[in-house]
């Protein structure tokens, strides 16, 4: 029996990838300074290593597959396979942000007037990439973190740092001048692993599966019994993945309905489909859509 080695990203994303693989079919569970959490699959085998670093083990060999941020695959140039983008997040489940941040009070308006300046920021090549490709001259100095505080305190000029909902931005005192770029979670693979037939199918069956418990994320299903009078008007107003399922009852001049909606559509629909005629309306929460 082949095993798969697979990287799960520690720090803010690690809890939110557990529940996805959770929610996709997979238990991880983690062990108190343990690296290689509990996974009831004896076909993969987890280890908890840093997003930044999980490209290069992955590129090396020493992990098949992984999970972390385009940000840090671009960070480390590294030579692996995206099998897929997983946009999902800690906060907002939508892809994060890294900017170009001054304090608030600087005179600094756009990138330009950051020639000759200090730049403070964990995302070191992407950073000087950026600026060189737009021939602004610039002084990329690592940050180990609290970054925002280095604007603040005089460290540095600017920050390029990651935000979701710029609260942390904010909170500082600081003023974005620039995005930079988007990066959201992918699923990373080694180029040799994919070669082997077993691996490649694992790393598939595991992709789309990950994808279809993302696509459920805030769909629902909906189900309800309508009079024949009643049916297509009932068709008209639901929205849906594909067509609606639609069945006859058992001796009766009813049908049942079945569909999958988008969960914020559901408090503004269901009122409308009861007062045309639908009864029996279930709302029911979905795991995966394939």
């Amino acid at each position: 029996m082949g095993v798969l080695k697979i990287g799960i990203p520690k720090g803010s994303l690690e809890q939110a990838t557990i529940e996805l693989f959770a929610k996709s079919g997979w238990q991880i569970k983690l062990v108190s300074r343990n690296y290689f959490p509990e996974v009831d699959d004896p076909e993969l085998s987890c280890f908890i290593c840093r997003p930044q670093e999980m490209s290069r083990y992955v590129e090396s060999g020493m992990l098949d597959a992984g999970i972390t941020g385009k940000d840090w695959t671009m960070e480390n140039d590294s030579d692996i396979e995206v099998v897929a983008d997983l946009i999902y997040s800690k906060v907002s489940k939508k892809p994060t942000r890294w900017v170009v941040a001054v304090s608030g009070d600087s005179d600094i308006r756009k990138v330009e007037d950051l020639e000759g300046k200090t730049i403070a920021t964990e995302l070191v090549n992407v950073t000087r990439r950026f600026f060189a490709e737009r021939n602004v001259s610039v002084n990329i100095v690592f940050s180990w973190g609290a970054t925002e505080a280095k604007a603040v305190s005089g460290l540095a000029d600017a920050i390029v740092e990651v935000t979701e909902t710029e609260a942390t931005i904010r909170a500082h005192g600081l003023r974005i001048i620039h995005e930079m770029m988007q990066s959201n979670t992918q699923l990373i693979a080694n180029k040799d692993a994919l070669d082997d037939n077993w691996k490649r199918e694992k790393i598939d069956n595991i992709s789309m599966l990950l994808q279809g418990a993302l696509r459920a994320d805030r769909i629902v299903g909906l189900k309800m019994n309508v009079p024949l009078g009643m049916l297509d008007k009932v068709i008209e107003m639901l929205p849906s993945v594909t067509a609606p399922t639609v069945a006859k009852l058992y001796k009766q001049d009813w049908f049942s309905v079945e569909t999958v909606i988008s969960e914020h559509q559901v408090r503004d629909l269901v009122p409308k489909l009861k007062k045309a005629g639908a009864e029996g309306i279930v709302e029911y929460t979905l795991n995966k859509v394939i």
